[in-house]
């Protein structure tokens, strides 16, 4: 289990100024948008064709067109292991850019054209037929440890288990107990149940029940308060997402492992554990699909809220006050001048994707997307 500095840094991430560009808005007709479903209502045919296509992305070269554009003292990840698949290209974008993706105004926005992207990939790339599913985990929030979720053995259409503690809690069934991963360095995909993973945070400000049940923050109860947070608050909306214990974090940490961030065994003392390197897991972006539908299901439920968005541009997580005061972002707002929408700022990609807007990510049948949620 990660030290409090690990734990932190997961959710504690450092001062950092966004840089703020735009990109011409492009919209696509969408006439027969995908309809994305939780997972177990997924075929065994459709869950083995979702787990080849990562495979196969696992499987492809690295392309030169992975282009990090923070500077590694903020970022504090590795340097781009040209020896990797694409897959790590993918997860690298998620580590380089931590620092502008989230307590911004880009975490939704982003997360969204981030798992949008990673379908158009395995489609493109890969062959994949379906719609991107998701992880609804209020479902399993009573018995995370226990889930049938976490019981798919079956060597192609099964998920996989919890690691083995005795092999560094490496996946040891399921259809990624092959997936090498190459940061922070190469080792196989890792989870690691934990249940109560706040405990070791004793003593920082932010966290006030240091006792907390992981799984108590994303029940069925909580994702209806979210969805039905008010119309139109996007700030406070956001917040009940993506608070220090919320739901957001909650799922990252309980499962622990590569999603939580945790450095497998040998890595050098130079790995700072945290939200860079947690894309390894596939599952997460069943998680963050499962975020974006909260999102789509608050947007969706009244017009105050379809087009709502404010966030700024700069971490200030420097202490608990400062987070009260600036929950998604200080200021300079996203914006690209003074006079411009913010939804027209850009959503970064460090060359892997072509770049969109904001505005191009907030209609999921509309800019450059193209699905709904069952």
């Amino acid at each position: 289990m990660p030290d409090s500095f690990s734990l932190c840094r997961f959710l504690l991430l450092p001062l950092f100024v966004l840089g703020v560009c735009a990109v011409k808005s492009q919209t696509v007709t969408c006439t027969h948008p995908s309809v994305r479903r939780e997972w177990r209502k997924l075929t065994h045919p459709e869950r083995a064709e979702w787990i080849a296509a990562i495979n196969c992305l696992a499987k492809l070269p690295h392309t030169d067109a992975l282009t990090p554009s923070i500077d590694p003292s903020i970022s504090n990840i590795p340097p781009v292991n040209t020896s990797s698949s694409y897959w790590d290209d993918i997860v690298y974008v998620h580590m380089d850019l931590n620092t502008k993706i989230h307590y911004t105004g880009l975490f939704f926005p982003f997360h969204r054209f981030y798992v949008n992207a990673i379908e158009t990939a395995m489609k493109e790339r890969c062959g994949y037929t379906g719609a991107f599913p998701y992880w609804d985990w209020s479902i399993d929030a009573h018995d995370v440890e226990n889930s049938p979720i976490f019981h798919e053995s079956n060597p192609i259409s099964g998920l996989g288990g919890w690691g083995d503690p005795a092999k560094d809690i490496q996946v040891q069934d399921g259809g990624f107990r092959h997936l090498e991963v190459a940061y922070p360095i190469p080792h196989i995909l890792r989870r690691n149940f934990t249940l109560q993973p706040f405990l070791s945070l004793g003593g920082l400000p932010m966290f006030t029940n240091l006792t907390q049940y992981a799984n108590e923050s994303f029940t069925p109860e909580k994702v209806r308060e979210m969805v039905d947070w008010t119309p139109g608050d996007f700030v406070g909306f956001q917040v009940s997402m993506e608070q220090a214990e919320g739901p957001h974090a909650s799922v990252h940490l309980i499962i622990g492992g590569d999603l939580a961030g945790q450095c497998p065994a040998g890595s050098p003392p130079t790995c700072v554990p945290g939200p860079t390197f947690s894309a390894n897991e596939p599952m997460f972006f069943l998680h963050h699909a499962m975020v974006d539908k909260v999102w789509f299901d608050w947007q969706n439920k009244d017009p105050a809220s379809f087009w709502a968005y404010k966030g700024g541009s700069m971490e200030n997580l420097t202490s608990l006050q400062a987070l009260k005061d600036y929950p998604n972002g200080m200021p300079p707002e996203l914006m690209l001048n003074p006079s411009a929408s913010q939804l027209d700022s850009t959503i970064p990609a460090d060359g892997m994707f072509p770049e969109v807007t904001i505005r191009d990510v907030m209609n999921t049948t509309g800019g450059r997307l193209c699905y709904v949620y069952e």
